[in-house]
């Protein structure tokens, strides 16, 4: 799929014009296929994708660069040094958040983020485990995703997923990051990586609701974050041995810690929590959080006193004139151009106090632009504000975002359709149809005889009895109350349109009123017609060729197939197919797949099998007791018809008798469309059933309720791309239901 086009271009970092082509497809396909197919195929592979950019201790490496180090492109609050896997995610993230920009909000909270928690959620098994490197791989991501997604999210949407935020995020890999038992695959180097984008994650949560909400909604979160510095340092003093006696073989030793509880240990992990969560780390994370909790952090950290020695000897040991940061006051700290590192933390006075990088004026929080860390250590700069957004410049410093009011967001109707649509397995299969009203298309002043979505199912025609053929959009709008103007209104028909197809290799509208026209669906302009011979010898029925084939196949009311091809002048081909029978009026045309045969059903129920390489008739069968209202070509040499004696009947090309047989209980069905190995029928009163070409007969029945459909139904149309059923009535108004 076009998805992993992205992916495997960034890891080599190809020209750049290479990798803005492949974004910029996947941008317009999911524009292009409505917010359904783009969240179930385009979104959902994305997500998958973005685990894989960050498998591999090489993914987790720290890129080189000369001068300042540019921001981290996953929006974190302190590290300015990106990871690899950052810079190959960054496609793959761009693609995501347009999407979502595309559709609106449902798409974070309600696709990402539940593909977020699971991500994070702990292994089945119980007791302790190793975690494989695509699990290790799967937390980076879903912290790097999880910041894209706060800094998109409006106030009052954060504030109410903020629980699950909590619980399904934050606490699940906070569990593994501080796990005494559970060790990385790369080691001290992934874990250093996620402790600091979960610093990070965290910090960005704290600055958007402010110190009262952090109370009342993180202090789990971040209480459990810092005792793993209480756990590391009661274990040094404890100086806990290998030694394996006294445990039997698998065991692990038991620790009782000052908090009274009791956890298992592994000893052969110590060394690598070490490495991480070292004096750098303690400086890292107190300075900030003091600066941004202020007194609240003695109520949510019990160990604050311990953390804040720690981060007193780091300042120590890099300038032994510094103070004591467990002495600066919680408003003093700023990450701002007045900070002076090699000052031991004492701010120049500026009338501001900084939080993050940002500066705090009144009840506002401001980003300074210059800010400029300077001597970094192993984990980049200790403090500062790294990208928010998917952009550069000013936008990597955002704390907030707003998604934009696209037409095509997510509403009403739509938006209870697409939550039922991610919801179902790519696997299924089968056509359900909810009878969800999704748009409608007004404008014809007759019966729609027929309806037929072009190819890519982003428009469709529509033929009717005012002598009219219609050009309709067919992007979502609005809430599924809105109506749809007609794109272009082909107006040269004298009669009324009973066909109308589209010829998919020239990219041309055939539509017939008892002559052909052939048109450009861009412009209106007619391109040709062909007029029957005999105007007492009109046209009956009409198909077309599939691509690459570029002919049209009529049928007139002498039993006359006529085929056209729409490149050069004057008639293809023509065959009788009476055979000295009087069949009556041809009713009906289909074409196979492959193009190799034509299906003709006749007003008396005959059907007739012509091969179109030869013109030979290859089966003639009585299949229906009334007249033949539509017939269908399908893959495998399999033809399905129906007629106005009630019946919808399958069958083998070749074959006496048939595969399958339908019976209607109240009316005939007099108009169907295929769904893979399924037929979704529509009749006269207003019922639209689903029916198996596999299975043994059985019928799933729905009447439409005259709140979503109005009127008589007249034609029926599947787009079988989005699922969606186009149904026309005899009051002109078309209708999206799904």
């Amino acid at each position: 799929m076009l998805v992993r086009v992205v992916l495997s271009l960034t890891p080599s970092f190809p020209e750049p014009s290479a990798l803005y082509t492949a974004c910029k497809m996947v941008r317009w396909l999911s524009a292009k296929l409505g917010p359904t197919v783009a969240s179930r195929h385009v979104a959902r592979n994305l997500l998958r994708l973005l685990t894989s950019c960050y498998v591999g201790p090489t993914r987790q490496q720290f890129t080189v660069s000369s001068g300042e180090s540019p921001p981290l492109s996953a929006g974190n609050i302190y590290q300015k040094r990106p990871v690899l896997g950052d810079i190959v995610s960054g496609p793959v993230l761009s693609c995501l958040l347009h999407i979502a920009r595309l559709y609106g909000e449902p798409v974070l909270t309600y696709q990402y983020l539940p593909y977020i928690s699971y991500l994070v959620a702990p292994g089945s098994a119980s007791g302790p485990s190793r975690l494989n490197s695509r699990k290790e791989a799967g937390l980076l991501a879903a912290v790097t995703l999880t910041q894209k997604i706060i800094v998109y999210l409006s106030d009052t949407t954060l504030m109410d997923i903020l629980p699950r935020i909590s619980h399904e995020v934050l606490l699940p890999v906070l569990s593994f990051l501080t796990s005494l038992v559970t060790g990385f695959p790369s080691g001290a180097q992934a874990r250093t990586i996620l402790c600091v984008k979960t610093i990070s994650l965290i910090a960005l949560i704290c600055l958007r609701i402010g110190q009262e909400m952090v109370q009342q909604h993180l202090s789990e979160p971040v209480a459990t974050f810092f005792q793993v510095f209480s756990q590391l340092h009661e274990l040094r003093q404890q100086d806990l041995k290998l030694d394996p006696a006294g445990r039997g073989e698998g065991q692990l030793p038991q620790v009782v810690f000052s908090d009274g509880q009791q956890r298992s240990v592994d000893p052969a992990l110590l060394d690598e929590l070490q490495k991480v969560f070292t004096l750098e780390m303690a400086y890292t994370i107190y300075v900030p959080f003091s600066c941004l909790l202020g007194d609240i952090i003695r109520k949510i950290i019990p160990n604050h006193e311990l953390v804040g020695e720690l981060a007193a000897l780091y300042l120590e040991s890099i300038s032994p004139s510094s103070r004591n940061p467990a002495s600066v006051e919680p408003t003093v700290p700023s990450t701002g151009p007045e900070w002076d590192p090699q000052g031991g933390g004492c701010p120049q006075d500026d009338g501001h106090s900084g939080t993050f990088g940002s500066v705090l004026v009144g009840n506002r929080i401001q980003i300074p632009n210059d800010s400029r860390p300077e001597n970094p250590g192993p984990l980049g700069p200790i403090s500062g504000v790294g990208g928010g957004g998917l952009g550069s410049g000013s936008d990597d410093n955002a704390l907030k975002q707003e998604l934009p009011r696209s037409v095509h967001g997510l509403s009403g109707n739509w938006l209870a359709y697409w939550q039922y649509e991610i919801g179902v397995s790519q696997q299924d299969a089968h056509f359900h149809f909810h009878q969800i009203r999704l748009q409608s298309f007004p404008g014809h002043s007759g019966a729609v005889k027929c309806v037929a979505p072009l190819s890519g199912e982003d428009f469709f025609l529509s033929g009717s009895k005012d002598r009219t053929v219609r050009l309709w959009p067919l992007y979502n709008y609005g809430d599924g109350t809105s109506e749809t103007a007609p794109r272009l209104v082909y107006t040269q028909h004298r009669k009324s349109v009973f066909f109308v197809g589209q010829l998919e290799a020239p990219q041309h509208v055939v539509s017939c009123d008892g002559a052909v026209h052939v048109w450009d669906p861009f412009t209106g302009k007619t391109l040709r017609t062909v007029e029957p011979l005999d105007s007492r010898v009109p046209l009956t029925a009409v198909a077309v060729m599939p691509a690459p084939h570029t002919s049209i196949t009529m049928a007139s009311s002498d039993s006359t197939l006529r085929f056209v091809d729409c490149r050069k002048p004057g008639l293809q081909h023509e065959f009788r197919l009476g055979g000295g029978l009087n069949p009556g009026l041809v009713r009906a045309l289909a074409v196979s797949p492959s193009g190799r045969s034509v299906v003709a059903g006749f007003s008396s129920g005959f059907m007739v099998l012509l091969d179109t390489r030869t013109g030979l008739v290859l089966r003639g069968w009585p299949a229906h007791e009334g007249d033949i209202l539509q017939i269908k070509a399908v893959e495998g040499s399999v033809l399905v018809s129906s007629s106005s004696d009630h019946s919808l009947t399958v069958w083998k090309e070749l074959e006496q008798k048939p595969t399958h047989h339908y019976k209607s209980a109240s009316d005939p069905i007099h108009t169907f469309d295929l769904y893979g190995s399924e037929v979704v029928t529509g009749t006269v009163s207003n019922k639209i059933g689903v029916c198996s070409l596999l299975e043994p007969p059985s019928q799933a029945t729905t009447k439409l309720s005259s709140e979503n459909f109005r009127g008589t139904l007249t034609s029926l149309a599947l787009l079988p791309t989005k699922r969606h059923l186009l149904l026309g009535s005899d009051n002109g108004v078309i209708r999206l239901l799904a």
